[in-house]
């Protein structure tokens, strides 16, 4: 196909991701799951497969319905209403559990202040919009194939609106609002206030830097600072999904609609935070889940500058995927902005009032004091490998990301003297609306590797059990980018079921334990961050989010605080893993 060079001129001819059998999948489940299980655990499974599959089975009037809906106009993938349940529908809080973030690399230059740094990350990202706006956003390409870009259009003026049952999303390009945002503001938080600040002239050219940073510089001299930060609204957001829209409604009832407005429709967030890290971790950790008073987890796009002027961003996940917001992030400091007019003089900057009553404001202190303890109960670290990277392990004949994940496999083993559910997301951006696969990495081949390095003290042996199950991921991993994977195929068919009783396939140890993470992986390769996280996945699970470059690898660790010996004892065992590993190579 001939490429456009518009930014969504190739979303209508990107192949649409398949269908995937109810055999495929069975098949595959059963593959991917055996390795966890006991040999009563697998029986068991198979035999709730087999009668999944059975000629009176409900699950072939759900696969029918899936590939009818495949078939409606206007629906671009069979997965469009998965990803809504799947990230829409989860009822506990998205801070720390759902959004994710990026650490930026410090400024090149290293005089540069806080105000400084945050408005040109302002200035330089107001031009990607109006350049996104205009389709002059080049399409990303994965060896000469364009892929999907329809994320970029939940990157501004998007939020997050909590429901009772389900949440939805306010965004641009909708039925509600179709074409660009034409908001015109951010919302800036200082000292836990919001401030409605003017990007964009009425005429539509965008403030300079210059202008920018002075505007800044009055928001922070500004003496309309909220009374209590304890009970900043931006706390409540930080509540479980069902008790924030409850709580949402009695703001708007309280004479709240119009700053909820500005709020909602705002470009994005900017979060001047008055504290200067310590050290990378506790930036990341900050990113993570720093002042809730001072941030809006439910906006899609949060730019987080810190006193130093050390900076990067948070993520709301429910529209937007790592490698879209990498686009972004690649963009802003890799091209020279547009040569467009700009608008003169000091961008109008307003305080965003909120009333609140006394149940209001004890909501929103509850709100604080239960995250930050909920942010007290996640442990965090990170790891850097400067010597290591993408081209070493090409050097030794090895897929990069397999090296990393049979360390980690490795790594998990000596830790915990076990080998658990591991998680890894694959981009499948080359289909229309493409999103994420989910791949399962055990293998058998990962578990002989795993034993063979710990019982085997043949050179030789250790190898060729490590090739294989490094030559297994790389084909498992293809097989995911092709849309061939079993979770998400029966986990919306378990979605389409909807209240009727779980079929026996959803209550199977393959099921349950294939899912319940032990090692949460996800990768973002750019050269313009230092790390990025997420939170962990589960009460047992490590979340592992790493940066691999060309002669680099940084890892941010998540895990709950319980187990936190047992994330440091896998941080140590890593470091060593990855040098052993390497050294067995280097070795042949």
């Amino acid at each position: 196909m001939t490429i456009s060079e518009s930014t969504f001129g190739n979303e209508a001819h990107l192949p649409r991701v398949p269908v995937p059998s109810l055999a495929e999948s069975c098949e595959r489940f059963l593959e991917w799951s055996a390795p966890l299980l006991t040999d009563p655990q697998r029986e068991e499974t198979e035999a709730a497969v087999a009668a999944f599959l059975a000629e009176d089975s409900p699950a072939h009037a759900l696969q029918a319905a899936l590939e009818r809906y495949d078939e409606q106009p206007g629906v671009h993938s069979w997965l469009d209403d998965f990803w809504a349940y799947r990230y829409l529908g989860r009822r506990d809080r998205i801070a720390l559990n759902a959004n994710f973030f990026f650490l930026f690399h410090d400024s090149e230059d290293e005089h540069e202040e806080q105000v400084e740094r945050a408005a040109g990350l302002v200035a330089g990202t107001v031009d990607y919009k109006l350049r996104l706006d205009d389709e002059e956003i080049p399409p990303v390409t994965l060896r000469g194939q364009p892929l999907s870009m329809a994320q970029q259009r939940f990157l501004f003026s998007t939020t997050r609106i909590p429901g009772a049952e389900q949440d939805t999303v306010r965004a641009p390009y909708s039925a509600d609002a179709p074409g660009p945002s034409t908001a015109r503001h951010i919302v800036v938080f200082h000292r836990s206030t919001m401030f409605r600040l003017a990007v964009l002239a009425e005429d539509g050219r965008p403030y300079g830097r210059d202008d920018i940073a002075d505007a800044l510089r009055a928001i922070i001299k500004s003496d309309a600072t909220v009374d209590d930060p304890s009970t900043a609204v931006g706390h409540l957001t930080t509540m479980a999904r069902a008790e924030w829209a409850t709580t949402r409604e009695s703001l708007r009832e309280a004479g709240n609609a119009e700053a909820l407005e500005e709020i909602e429709t705002a470009l994005f967030c900017l979060c001047l935070d008055e504290n200067t890290p310590g050290n990378t971790e506790q930036a990341c950790d900050q990113l993570l889940h720093g002042n809730s008073g001072n941030r809006w987890f439910d906006k899609s796009l949060s730019l987080i500058v810190f006193a130093d002027g050390s900076a990067g961003i948070n993520l709301e996940h429910c529209g937007l995927d790592g490698t879209t917001v990498l686009a972004y992030v690649d963009t802003l400091f890799d091209t020279t902005p547009s040569a467009r007019p700009a608008a003169h003089g000091l961008p109008p900057a307003t305080p965003i009032e909120f009333t609140l009553d006394d149940v209001l404001r004890a909501k929103a202190r509850a709100a604080a004091e239960s995250f930050a303890a909920y942010a007290a109960a996640t442990a965090t670290t990170t790891l850097s490998f400067p010597d290591f990277g993408a081209n070493t392990a090409k050097q030794l004949g090895m897929s990069p990301d397999a090296f990393v994940q049979m360390a980690y496999q490795l790594a998990h083993r000596r830790a915990k003297g076990l080998t658990g559910a591991t998680y890894e997301s694959i981009a499948t951006r080359q289909f229309r609306h493409g999103r994420t696969e989910a791949m399962r990495v055990v293998t058998p081949e990962v578990l002989d590797f795993v034993s063979t390095m710990d019982l085997s003290g043949d050179p030789a042996a250790r190898r060729t059990a490590f090739r294989a199950a490094a030559a297994k991921h790389v084909a498992r991993a293809k097989e995911c980018q092709a849309g061939a994977a079993p979770e998400q195929h029966l986990w919306e068919l378990q979605r389409i079921a909807g209240d009727t009783e779980p079929h026996a396939l959803y209550r199977s140890p393959g099921w349950l334990v294939m899912r319940d993470d032990f090692l949460s992986t996800s990768s973002a390769p750019s050269a313009n961050i230092q790390y990025f996280g997420f939170g962990s996945t589960s009460p047992q699970c490590i979340g592992v989010a790493y940066v691999l470059l060309a002669d680099s690898l940084n890892i941010y660790l998540s895990t709950p605080r319980h187990v936190a010996d047992q994330m440091h004892t896998f941080a140590r065992e890593l470091t060593t893993a990855m040098r052993e590993l390497r050294e067995l190579l280097e070795a042949a």
